[in-house]
């Protein structure tokens, strides 16, 4: 299921476009919260309800940020992680969990830069990881 990615259209970046934010989660609970916190700060939002949907769709070239659910069936958090920084190295991914425990297992593989949240979240503090998530130039891999 996808909602807003459904007949997305590569737009060309410009400089006065919005960042686009596409979220990843299995509860679509979760996935209406976001929408309505990251629309409510002027990003473009994405929403998916499983890790395929989004690698199907092919957005991850043109999104700015990933926000995901660690603990999802079939392609968890972790490997979506992989299979997207495959495509798009660098790409900024913040993750949240319901379970911290699900978060420590993660922080210790996670590349450096990517933030974590325990659900519930702070959504001040989700926005502002955001915010310099996007503003945080992007590394090319290492060869």
């Amino acid at each position: 299921m996808t909602t807003r990615a459904e007949g997305y259209s590569r737009a060309m970046a410009s400089e006065t476009r919005q960042s686009i934010i596409a979220v990843v989660d299995d509860d679509p609970r979760v996935l209406q919260a976001l929408d309505l916190l990251l629309t409510s700060a002027n990003y473009e939002v994405m929403q998916f309800d499983s890790a395929t949907a989004l690698l199907l769709n092919g957005c991850v070239r043109v999104i700015d940020c990933l926000i995901s659910d660690i603990g999802m069936p079939r392609i968890d958090g972790l490997a979506l992680l992989r299979k997207a920084r495959a495509i798009r190295p660098g790409l900024p991914v913040i993750f949240i969990s319901g379970r911290a425990n699900a978060i420590d297992r993660v922080t210790g593989v996670a590349p450096d830069g990517c933030r974590f949240f325990t659900k519930p979240f702070d959504g001040e503090a989700l926005l502002e990881a955001v915010s310099e998530a996007i503003r945080r130039p992007v590394r090319p891999a290492a060869s």
